[in-house]
């Protein structure tokens, strides 16, 4: 399927403040960049480089004032999600050196707190793909789900607590579970086709049968018309943008993602 998304945003700055951005989407086995757009007003100079994960990262000085950011991409992404029930395990010494990072505890992910409980959400599953299908359909149905519930970030301890979180928040705490139990997992985010409400998505994958496998637990039926932005860790590592200083706040995000 070809989708247009694109993402604008409106700042307001009192100085001079440095940002650090992830909005650019860039091609991969799962997706095709078509054609791009990257605009910043008033102009200024806007550095490209690539993170620790492969995703591209944005340097800017936004000058004092109103400040706006504008990126939109066409994209052929597919339009089914590949499922896999029964993809094996893998042995932790049989993982490829570049999946480790997804394995540990990390920042918004306390996997080393969620062993018991992961293993009572997929006693009797088999160990790779059914468990993890087990973990995402837990958090669904243990998790309200709540667009715009969660101002600041939390971690899967504290969603858990809650009962209650964003898509990240959710994502999160089935990362932590997937992790307890020795599968890789990551977070993912990005443009999802007919999300209500409209606003950046985010999801997870796990490292099951020697591949990644699209999981999401805000969303009854895992469809397609996904557009991958980024993936790390947690939500630390794919935050759409970092401000560094004072007197930078963010007046509106608009996204929109059309057929």
């Amino acid at each position: 399927m070809k989708l247009q998304v694109s993402c604008d945003l409106h700042f307001q700055i009192a100085e001079a403040t440095a940002l650090i951005l992830m909005l650019r989407p860039l091609s991969d086995v799962q997706q095709r960049i078509i054609a791009s757009r990257y605009t910043v007003a008033p102009n200024v100079k806007v550095t490209e480089s690539k993170d620790l994960y492969g995703n591209f990262r944005q340097r800017l000085l936004a000058s004092p004032g109103e400040f706006s950011i504008y990126t939109a991409a066409e994209v052929i992404t597919t339009d089914y999600i590949d499922c896999s029930p029964g993809a094996y395990f893998v042995e932790i010494q049989n993982l490829p050196n570049p999946i480790l990072p997804f394995l540990l505890p990390s920042r918004y992910c306390e996997s080393d707190r969620f062993g018991d409980l992961a293993r009572d959400i997929v006693l009797n599953e088999q160990p790779g793909y059914d468990q993890v299908s087990k973990i995402s359909d837990w958090v669904r149905h243990a998790i309200q789900y709540a667009p715009g519930s969660s101002d600041a970030p939390l971690s899967a301890i504290e969603v858990h607590q809650h009962g209650y979180g964003v898509c990240k928040d959710l994502a999160q705490l089935a990362i932590a579970l997937c992790r307890s139990i020795s599968i890789p997992a990551r977070l993912v985010v990005g443009y999802l086709y007919q999300l209500e409400p409209m606003d950046l998505h985010a999801w997870f994958e796990a490292y099951v049968g020697d591949r990644w496998y699209t999981f999401d637990p805000t969303q009854l039926d895992l469809r397609g018309g996904r557009v991958v932005i980024a993936f790390g860790r947690d939500a630390a590592d794919v935050a759409i943008f970092h401000q560094f200083g004072v007197g930078c706040l963010l007046n509106s995000m608009n996204v929109r993602v059309s057929h």
